[in-house]
């Protein structure tokens, strides 16, 4: 697999190089150079596999052969070794498809466990790696948990102080070991910035080995798209006729993923890009100017992201394929329509969470009545238990995925948004 730099065409690499650098010169995103399209007939006989095999044969037309099917198909068996993508109906054309199953309740467990293990095939000879991430809410617990433990892997996750949900921060921020965590003084959009300075700094990268675990990682996108074939896959052949998927949008991998899929045949219809407060693109989708705000804190706090990192990668492709961005859906969703919404979805006997609530809002807004509609549920309701039970006047239930760390002391180191102190840290520990 050939990918080049979005920010210096002339710079390229192969999956394997691309995993390890994470981001290109000038802190330019990788994109493939091939993008496959899978024949009508193939497209047909892979929907019919199961989940595993058909993500082992996407991911195979994807990296080529760097890595062997039989180490591919090992690898994508340990990432996906928990229960995959749900359907479940919630109006009469209207269905969640439910992605929140995994070990951190998000589906941020897909693209984590993928990379870790591409990260374990590229570390043969055992060098020092530093895995440093922001994270908005659901990463950092993803990619937490994909590396706890592993020998040679130190991972540090920024994090706003006080902006992600006290049972994301303790999913993450409980562990210890080879798993560093540090509270910033700011918001995700500073984090990221921090993240981007960092691997700005040559002789850093050099020092600490590092590498990043954000969307920004190709082997995350990558891993991503298996999942839009499995809820193709798990539809009626009715459904599927005009299929379109509302995407929660806040750093866009999870909706550059799904017209990745598209890209190479999947007949989804359309998409719509959902975001919160923090409407950076769908504002640009309107009136043609990229104009980011400070950034928002809302009760959808995993899409408080007003510099979205993979919107270049979704101009890209759109470009490539000569599609139109006018025919992306779009919309911003308030506070407080998505508690509205979510005493609507749970009126009908559909429990949510904010994320999923602001996608489903939009796709009733913009669905025709010939349409069938999935929205991306992208993380457990329990995850956001204090705003759920306030806004339902319910006692939801933790998991005790949640319960067991919910008990457990925050390790976080707490820092302002300051790259010295941040890169003394990282040369010091």
């Amino acid at each position: 697999m050939k990918l080049y730099n979005l920010k210096n065409y002339c710079e390229q690499v192969n999956f394997l190089q691309a995993v390890k650098m994470g981001l290109g010169k000038n802190q330019g995103l990788f994109f493939p150079v091939d993008l496959p399209i899978i024949p009508k007939k193939q497209l047909k006989q892979i929907i019919e596999m199961d989940f595993l095999s058909r993500s082992v044969k996407i991911l195979s037309m994807l990296i080529g052969s760097e890595i062997s099917i039989s180490d591919l198909e090992k690898y994508v068996r340990q990432a996906f070794s928990f229960p995959g993508p749900n359907i479940v109906p919630v109006t009469k054309n209207i269905s969640c498809c439910e992605l929140f199953h995994g070990p951190t309740l998000a589906f941020k467990d897909f693209g984590a466990r993928f990379m870790a293990q591409i990260i374990s095939h590229l570390n043969i000879e055992n060098n020092i790696i530093t895995i440093l991430t922001a994270t908005s809410g659901d990463t950092g617990a993803a990619v937490a948990r994909a590396f706890y433990e592993y020998k040679n892997v130190r991972v540090v996750i920024l994090y706003p102080k006080g902006k992600i949900s006290t049972l994301q921060e303790a999913l993450f921020c409980t562990l210890g070991k080879n798993i560093t965590t540090i509270a910033i003084d700011g918001s995700f959009d500073e984090c990221q910035a921090l993240v981007k300075q960092a691997f700005n700094d040559h002789q850093l990268r050099h020092d600490t080995g590092l590498n990043s675990a954000n969307s920004i990682n190709i082997s995350r996108l990558l891993a991503q798209i298996c999942y839009f074939f499995e809820a193709y896959a798990l539809i009626s052949k009715e459904q599927r006729k005009k299929l379109v998927i509302a995407v929660p949008c806040g750093n866009f991998g999870n909706l550059t993923a799904g017209l990745l899929a598209k890209s190479m045949g999947l007949p989804i219809q359309s998409f719509i890009a959902a975001t919160n407060a923090n409407d950076t693109v769908p504002r640009f989708l309107k009136t043609g100017k990229w104009k980011p705000y400070d950034c928002i804190s809302t009760i959808s706090n995993a899409m408080d992201i007003s510099r979205p990192n993979n919107w270049p990668r979704v101009e890209e492709l759109f470009s490539r394929k000569k599609w139109k961005l006018t025919t992306l859906g779009f919309g911003s969703v308030s506070d407080a329509i998505t508690e509205q919404t979510l005493l609507k979805l749970q009126n009908i006997g559909y429990t949510s969470e904010p994320h999923a609530a602001v996608a489903y809002q939009l796709l009733q807004n913009q669905l025709k009545e010939d349409e069938f509609g999935l929205f991306l549920g992208t993380a457990h309701p329990s995850k956001f238990k204090n705003v759920i039970d306030n806004i339902l006047n319910i006692n939801i239930p933790l998991p005790e995925t949640l319960k067991a760390p919910s008990e457990l002391p925050i390790l976080s180191h707490y820092m302002k948004p300051n790259f010295k102190k941040l890169k003394h840290f990282l040369t010091s520990e």
